[in-house]
């Protein structure tokens, strides 16, 4: 056993019992020496371990603590300030502080590598938790509890030496940014306010709209559009600056008070510039837009209290009358002239009734001062081309406001330029543009001008050609009848189309194109020749400057109506009785002397007589008087070129006209049947008929006077063809006649009962009646079941008028029967059929005045039945006439 508990116990293999004896105490003694040794050794190194270990762990909690504290003061020095003043003093103390920090470094190096010295000559093993230090731990654990401790102490100096140099770094570098950030901020700033100051400047400047003339609002938009761009690099400025401060306030940095109220104040001040450059520039708009050249707000002069201009969101002009409550699209003074217009509806002559009206609306609008030059410079000026072009109502006031602005100019006289354009484009809207649709073609624009314009009717049909041939100065059948489409709205406007062969252009274009040699497009010559004959689709435009020419007109001579002296205006002269003068209000009206009818020929002068001319109609009237009066029924006067209105054929380049409602047919059926009757008179009369037109048809309506002029004034030629003096070849052509007469008659009859069969079919339709399920997706089905029930109102007398050609037709088959009759019975018994024939005569003649008090009340859906009427009276007279040259043909039977 050993003496000290401290040191191992000594231990040796015991010796053979012999000599074990003697030698024990002193092997003894020998290990307890050695183990006092080496305890004493241990104790020796334990305290200098514990010396040495005691020198490291009061530094290394002295770094450590330095370290927690200026970490701590590191803290403080956030967060920055938005002012580069205070930025710049943090930027300083931040400088010193790194300086410090730095200085202590070499101390806290040497200390960490005297620990890490330390942690190498002592290595522990970290294979348990350590425990706390007691009388029972052994010195090598006691050792290795010191050496966990000091490597504990030295990795959390490193850390904290290693982060607060890291931080160091980084609140340099953040300081560094946010100072260079606050310098932009602040320049930026500065130079926003100098360049809002110099806006604001210009700003201050600004008249007011009112001050400014509306010459220069176009100058001023422009140079308040240049502003506006010249400003823009002061929108990047501001958006510049506003994200400088937004990064700041992401790192922290708020801006300082005075900062933060100054970029407050440069975004007040940019939002208020803009905001009164923009409304500046709109009002700058608005009032080019309203008071302008091209605006219409100088147009609204043009009306008076209570009336009120306005303008529809299509710029189409509309009025308000604030007394009445009510609105239309007309004029205040354009229902004033329509009213007037009523006034000459007492004048029976369709064309001369339309061309006084329109010469009172060319004077209300000024039109019969502007010439066609005058006009072509202003369409050329805008630039009108092409002419199937589709002009606004904005474009339209440019060219009338230029137009009446150059009249003034060229005419030195003063022009109500607001009124006249106002009603001038009343007027063309109402033509072209009836819908309001707010366009039309610029030919349509360009036709209505030129129509109404002071020129030369001839002038005018040359410039109307010209806008729809090709470069070749040749015009088709398609271009033809659109420009005579747009011409015929003029009279359409006015109610009076139907006397002018109706909208439908196409038997016009087949008169026209008869002068075109069988070409498939016609010439300006051509066209003129056609419209010299004053056509009757284009005979209102030449009565129109006839009727110019002959206000200013004095005829001294008195009228034998009235008794007015000198006659002003037309004079008709009679050329069946000598002196008889009629002035145009007695005569238009049909204030005639007695017997001085419409049949007698009369000759119509608008310009002041000549002794050539006197001494003419002294010649014919001395002829006329030595003819009769069936003469002068049979041989009717005409001043115009008829045309025959037919059913067309699918091939017709006419514009589109409205759509055909299903129960039209009817209607359709009657024209055609109509125009069958005509056909088949005019080729029945041709034989023996040497009229200006072979399918001439007298209707009071559209009855027009001879007048004095290079184009018309002219005796019929050949007008009396011998009767007696027919050959065979003649008479076998009269054959041919009658045989074409008989199957027209069955065609008629036959086309008789199906138009009868379809107007039943038409009327009793239930699709009309109820509308189908097809029908009521139909847009049109509301104006089919309007023409539904205006149809089956007028049943009754629709039948009636059907009654009635079939009694004609009747008429005309007994006629027929007993002319064959007579051409094949002996020549003897020729003259007893002759009071037969001429008691036919008196049918047409006794049905003129029914017929004229009927036409008073005829409706839409009886025009028709009453022009097959009529037709079919004109065939009994012309069968009359055959009747009496037949009688002449045979100078024999007189005899017998």
């Amino acid at each position: 056993a050993s003496q000290d508990g401290a040191g191992p116990s000594c231990v040796t293999p015991r010796a053979p019992s012999s000599a074990a004896g003697p030698q024990a105490p002193l092997e003894m003694n020998l290990c307890w020496n050695e183990i006092k040794k080496k305890s004493h050794s241990l104790r020796a190194r334990l305290e200098a371990f514990s010396d040495h270990s005691g020198k490291l762990q009061v530094p290394l909690q002295e770094i450590i603590d330095w370290l927690g504290q200026k970490d701590e003061e590191l803290s403080a020095q956030l967060p920055l300030r938005g002012d580069v003043l205070l930025v710049q003093q943090e930027k300083e103390t931040h400088a010193a502080f790194m300086e410090e920090v730095k200085s202590r470094g070499p101390y806290i190096y040497s200390v960490l590598e005297s620990a890490q010295a330390f942690l190498s000559q002592h290595p522990f093993e970290e294979l348990e938790e350590p425990t706390l230090e007691s009388k029972d731990v052994s010195p090598r654990h006691r050792i290795q509890n010191i050496s966990r401790f000091v490597w504990k102490q030295a990795n959390v100096a490193s850390e904290l030496w290693e982060k607060l140099t890291a931080r160091c770094v980084d609140q340099h570098r953040h300081i560094e940014r946010t100072l260079e950030q606050l310098l932009e901020i602040k320049g930026a700033m500065e130079e926003l306010s100098t360049t809002l100051d110099q806006a604001e400047s210009v700003r201050d400047t600004w008249e007011p709209i009112g001050d400014l003339f509306i010459d220069s609002l176009p100058e001023h938009i422009q140079s308040t559009k240049l502003f506006k761009e010249e400003l823009s690099p002061m929108k990047d400025g501001v958006k510049v600056v506003n994200d400088l401060a937004h990064q700041l306030a992401i790192s922290d940095v708020h801006l300082c008070m005075e900062n933060s109220r100054t970029l407050e104040q440069i975004n007040t001040r940019w939002k208020q510039l803009q905001a009164s450059i923009n409304e500046r520039l709109k009002q700058l708009q608005d009032a080019h837009r309203d008071f302008g050249p091209g605006s219409q707000h100088f147009l609204s002069s043009s009306v008076q209290v209570p009336w009120e201009r306005a303008i529809s969101p299509n710029k189409v002009p509309y009025y308000i009358n604030h007394q009445a409550q009510t609105t239309c699209w007309d004029h205040p003074k354009m229902t004033e002239l329509y009213q007037t217009l009523a006034d000459l509806n007492n004048i029976k002559f369709s064309a001369y009734r339309t061309a006084m009206k329109l010469r009172r609306v060319q004077k209300a609008l000024r039109l019969d001062m502007v010439t066609l030059a005058t006009a072509l410079e202003i369409f050329n000026e805008h630039d009108l081309q092409p002419s199937d072009r589709a002009m606004d109502v904005v474009e339209v006031i440019h060219c009338l406001t230029a137009l009446y602005e150059r009249l003034e100019e060229e005419r030195g006289i003063l022009v109500n330029v607001p009124l006249c354009v106002d009603m001038s484009l009343n007027w063309l809207l109402n033509v072209f543009d009836s819908g309001r649709s707010g366009k039309m073609r610029a030919l349509s624009f360009k036709t209505g001008i030129a129509c109404l314009c002071g020129t030369e009717v001839k002038e005018k049909f040359q410039y109307l050609f010209s806008q729809v041939a090709n470069a070749g100065g040749l015009c088709d059948q398609r271009h033809l009848g659109v420009l005579l489409h747009e011409a015929i709205q003029v009279p359409r406007q006015l109610g009076e189309v139907a006397a002018f062969g109706g909208s439908n252009v196409e038997p016009s274009i087949r008169s026209c194109f008869r002068f075109s040699n069988g070409k498939s497009a016609i010439e300006a010559s051509q066209f003129l020749e056609w419209a010299n004959l004053e056509p009757q689709s284009m005979v209102w435009l030449a009565v129109l400057h006839r009727v110019a020419v002959a206000e200013q007109v004095k005829h001294q001579t008195k009228c034998s109506v009235c008794r007015q002296c000198p006659i002003k205006g037309f004079r008709y002269r009679s050329l069946k009785q000598f002196n008889v003068d009629i002035c145009q209000t007695c005569f238009l009206t049909g204030r005639a002397s007695k017997g001085n009818k419409l049949h007698y020929p009369i000759m119509e002068y608008y310009t002041p007589t000549t002794s050539s001319e006197n001494m003419r109609d002294f010649a014919t009237t001395l002829k006329n008087k030595f003819r009769s009066k069936q003469y002068f029924s049979k041989h009717p006067q005409r001043g115009y070129l008829p045309v025959q209105s037919v059913l067309e054929a699918d091939f017709s380049e006419t514009p589109a006209s409205s759509p055909m409602l299903p129960h039209a047919d009817t209607h359709s059926r009657i024209e055609h049947f109509a125009s069958r009757l005509a056909e088949m008179e005019s080729q029945s009369c041709s034989f023996f008929s040497d009229s200006l037109s072979p399918d001439d048809s007298l209707d009071e309506d559209q009855y027009l006077l001879r007048h004095s002029s290079p184009i018309t004034d002219r005796e019929p030629g050949g007008s009396q063809q011998v009767p007696g003096s027919l050959s065979m070849d003649d008479k076998g052509e009269l054959e041919r006649v009658l045989a074409h007469l008989e199957d027209e008659n069955r065609i008629l009859q036959g086309e008789l009962r199906r138009l009868k069969w379809q107007h039943d079919e038409a009327v009793e339709s239930p699709t009309l009646a109820t509308g189908s399920p097809e029908s009521v997706q139909d847009p049109r089905n509301d104006e089919l079941l309007a023409e539904a029930r205006i149809l089956r109102q007028h049943k009754s007398r629709l039948e009636t008028r059907m009654q009635i050609l079939e009694d004609h037709n009747k008429q005309l088959e007994s006629q027929l029967h007993r002319l064959r009759e007579l051409l094949l019975q002996p020549p003897a018994e020729s003259e007893g059929n002759g009071s037969a024939a001429s008691s036919l005569a008196s049918s047409p003649h006794q049905s003129e005045g029914s017929q004229a008090k009927e036409k008073e009340h005829n409706t839409p859906d009886t025009e028709t039945a009453d022009e097959v009427e009529a037709k079919t009276q004109e065939v009994s007279m012309c069968l009359e006439d055959i009747m009496e040259k037949l009688r002449s043909a045979f100078p024999n039977s007189r005899g017998t």
